[in-house]
């Protein structure tokens, strides 16, 4: 048969496999996650758009900033994030080898009888082998796109892993500060109460103050000491925390500490983008799951790819020489082929089976993925909510903290003239001291709820690229 006639077979014979192969290369239908067109939750700041990189500089407290720091270097949360992204890259490494060719080099030196010339001899061997897998299905190159995802949303991860620490250290920290706050209105309230028990005391001895009364009086500063001895106990736990999270020594942190609470950022720090669309674009974690989307849809291809014949070509070029009695010989041998083709035939389903589980990882993917949009939005929202509500209440907060206040004094001031009683005092101070108390927790809810924002916006983190919708 001439040997256009056998190409001409040879073609034909291969044409349904090469439209399959461009058949399992069409392009994915594109995967949306609708967002809403606007917020529902009130926006600080008319909705203009900054960047969030410096934003714990811009808190005004180096000590914060060096704590963030601290934590973030010994975190094993961005430990183990950094770790996937060197075990991310070594497979992208080995997807891509598997798209070039393979060369092993051998070499081997005997002696003994050697049959070609019934002679003992010495023999020398090298040689180099050559093997290339070629990818008539995209198989190896879908692998190569799913490990370059991957090894994408392995580095937001950590970008996620370092906002996470981030907004858990100044949590601590905001968490510790409001307690020395609180420690400080419990300890002038008990030195104010034992200060009322003195007088109490004096005053019953000569006569002007019943038994019962001057009782009242010793309970209360009783009840003071009890609770700064509890504020005490509660702010070295916090503190304890805060040095686990960052690895601080402890006695160096609390001296570095200053008495005064911490203060939120200004209202000119963070501003929130109008469209959700925009603030999920400095999600590292929405991006991650959008790059997991995309892996899974390429490890469909890859599946897809291991159904049909496989086509493989190996070469080899080698050269030996073998000695005996005093002769010499060279022999250099190399060999292109074979061109193998390998075709499933009976494997009990077990490919097939193998792009089922993809396809089902891919449905499961895109599903995390919206939920993770639907998330990102949800959090934005609440945090906006929350930091709202707090603002709007701190105003009347402080104003009825002055307010108790004021009327603590003028009531002592009674008191001290006889014109108040002890009961009168008591249910005064009390007043003035939850109002305090409530103020600094209402201090602690706004810088929390700052954190939040910070947090729902992806920490001023930026995808390398434009996001585009996932696809498969």
């Amino acid at each position: 048969m001439p040997d256009h006639t056998l190409h001409r077979l040879w073609w034909a014979a291969c044409l349904p496999l090469v439209l399959t192969a461009c058949a399992t290369q069409a392009p994915p239908p594109q995967v949306d996650a609708p967002t809403p067109t606007a917020w529902q939750a009130p926006l600080p700041h008319q909705g203009s758009v900054q960047a969030l990189g410096d934003w714990w500089a811009q808190w005004g407290d180096p000590l914060l900033v060096e704590l963030v720091q601290d934590a973030q270097a010994l975190s094993p949360d961005l430990a183990q994030a950094q770790s996937r992204i060197v075990q991310a890259r070594a497979a992208l490494t080995g997807s891509r080898a598997a798209l070039t060719p393979s060369v092993d080099a051998q070499a081997s030196a005997s002696r003994g009888f050697n049959e070609s010339v019934r002679a003992v001899a010495s023999t020398a061997q090298a040689g180099l082998q050559a093997q290339w897998e070629i990818d008539l299905w995209g198989g190896n190159a879908a692998a190569e796109r799913a490990a370059s995802e991957r090894l994408q949303g392995a580095q937001a991860q950590w970008h996620a892993a370092r906002v996470s620490v981030a907004a858990e250290v100044a949590l601590q920290y905001s968490s510790l500060r409001t307690c020395l706050q609180q420690q400080a209105i419990a300890e002038d309230d008990e030195r104010s109460r034992a200060q009322t028990a003195r007088l109490s005391q004096q005053s019953e001895r000569a006569g002007f103050t019943a038994p019962a009364t001057h009782a009242l009086a010793q309970a209360s500063a009783a009840e003071a000491v009890v609770r700064s001895a509890q504020q005490r106990m509660q702010c070295a736990l916090e503190l304890k925390a805060l040095v686990a999270l960052t690895g601080r020594d402890e006695a160096t942190l609390r001296t570095r500490l200053a008495p005064t609470p911490l203060q939120p950022p200004t209202d000119a720090l963070l501003r929130i983008a109008t469209l959700p669309a925009q603030v999920i674009a400095q999600r590292p974690d929405v991006y991650a799951a959008e790059r997991e989307v995309a892996a899974a849809s390429a490890d469909v291809g890859q599946a897809q790819a291991q159904r049909y014949p496989r086509l493989a070509l190996s070469g080899t070029i080698g050269a030996a020489q073998v000695r005996t009695q005093g002769l010499q010989t060279d022999l250099n041998t190399w060999s292109l082929g074979p061109l193998a083709l390998s075709l499933p035939l009976l494997e009990g389903g077990r490919r097939a089976a193998q792009e089922d589980a993809a396809r089902a990882r891919y449905d499961e993917t895109v599903a995390l993925y919206r939920a993770r949009v639907r998330l990102a939005v949800s959090e934005v929202e609440q945090a906006l909510v929350r930091l709202d509500a707090s603002v709007g209440r701190t105003a009347s907060a402080q104003a009825a903290a002055e307010g108790y206040r004021t009327a603590f004094r003028a009531t002592e001031a009674r008191w001290r003239a006889g014109l108040a009683s002890q009961l009168e005092l008591e249910d005064a101070r009390r007043t003035a001291l939850a109002a305090d108390q409530s103020l600094a927790l209402l201090a602690h809810e706004r810088a929390g709820a700052w954190v939040a924002l910070y947090r729902a916006a992806g920490g001023g983190w930026q995808a390398p690229v434009a996001i585009t919708t996932a696809q498969h």
